[in-house]
């Protein structure tokens, strides 16, 4: 009970204090409605988990991460979640074992699983392209070389030069970095003046060409960047058909210039096959949105020196294939 005296008396029985009561209730129902209906909206939003098969701080791990950060930006239906699995093939047999076609799932495959891996080590790969659901490329990444300063090797004449007077050199990298190296200096005609020192990573290519354990080494563009800025490396050729066109290393020549063979490293997105088709054109239109936005488009240039590539399924066998070609003709250089 509430005992009266003059001040709650007038509170109780003002019609003003009355009015700004109804108001204020009125303020909290509407407050608590919109509540809800973001709860509701949240809960009927269908997560997709995007699981890259990559170290979890690499490049492609940190796109992922940004990309499912913009989702709910331009979607109430889905909502994209990033998780990273390192493992490269082995996680994708995993991935195809455990989900079925109507899992909420997508995960990325690169052109080194389909044109390299299937090459060189099939027995590893417990899949093929027919049983993915093509959705999109998240990136387009072009690949450098770099070399140790004391070469003076700064342009891809210069590489040239330095072979013609008989040197041997070694050349850091891993994966389908080692096939750009040997296809550059293979279609110079050098090819038996070089070996390739595997690494982990393109990262860890990149630090050891700085500690001076390798001459030179492929690698993204983001992990030569700090190096080459301090002064410790020349950035001497773009594995691309034309100079770099933007970002710190612009005008840094295309190996394509020359003649000679290369291909982007590229991160397509797929569901598994037999996924509803409405989701997955649905999930294309969420990317195309994501990869469109003024901050990722921004971030992706300037930040991770990348580029947004949207592709169709058709480009996508196109540069499998170029791959491919490329694993065929130096496989020889690589293996030895």
């Amino acid at each position: 009970r509430i005992k009266k005296n003059a001040t709650t008396a007038y509170f109780f029985q003002s019609p003003k204090n009355s009015l700004g009561i109804r108001l204020s209730r009125g303020f909290l129902i509407f407050f608590f409605f919109i509540l809800c209906l973001s709860c509701v909206s949240a809960l009927a939003a269908e997560a997709w988990t995007v699981t890259c098969p990559w170290a979890p701080s690499g490049v492609a791990a940190m796109v992922n991460q940004k990309a499912a950060s913009l989702s709910t930006t331009y979607s109430q239906d889905y909502v994209l979640v990033a998780n990273a699995e390192k493992g490269d093939t082995a996680t994708i047999n995993s991935w195809l074992t455990k989900y079925t076609e109507a899992d909420p799932q997508m995960c990325f495959i690169g052109e080194g699983m389909f044109g390299i891996t299937a090459i060189l080590d099939p027995e590893r790969m417990n899949f093929t392209y027919d049983d993915f659901e093509y959705v999109e490329n998240l990136y387009s990444s072009i690949f450098v070389a770099s070399a140790r300063k004391e070469l003076g090797i700064t342009s891809i004449d210069a590489l040239k030069a330095y072979l013609e007077e008989g040197n041997q050199i070694m050349v850091g990298t891993t994966g389908s970095e080692a096939f750009l190296a040997a296809a550059l200096i293979g279609a110079m005609g050098y090819g038996d003046q070089f070996y390739l020192i595997p690494y982990e990573s393109a990262a860890e290519a990149a630090q050891a060409v700085a500690r001076g354990e390798v001459d030179i080494a492929v690698s993204h563009q983001s992990q030569i960047l700090e190096t080459w800025q301090q002064g410790g490396v020349d950035v001497f050729a773009a594995f691309d058909g034309e100079p770099i066109a933007q970002g710190p290393f612009k005008g840094v020549e295309g190996v394509g210039q020359y003649g000679y063979p290369y291909f982007r490293n590229r991160c397509f997105i797929f569901a598994k096959a037999g996924a509803d088709e409405q989701k997955i054109a649905d999930l294309k239109a969420l990317y195309a949105q994501i990869l469109t936005d003024e901050e990722m488009v921004d971030w992706l240039n300037n930040t991770m020196l990348l580029e947004a590539d949207m592709m169709t399924e058709e480009e996508v066998i196109a540069h499998i294939d170029n791959v491919k070609n490329i694993v065929d003709e130096y496989y020889d250089l690589v293996a030895e």
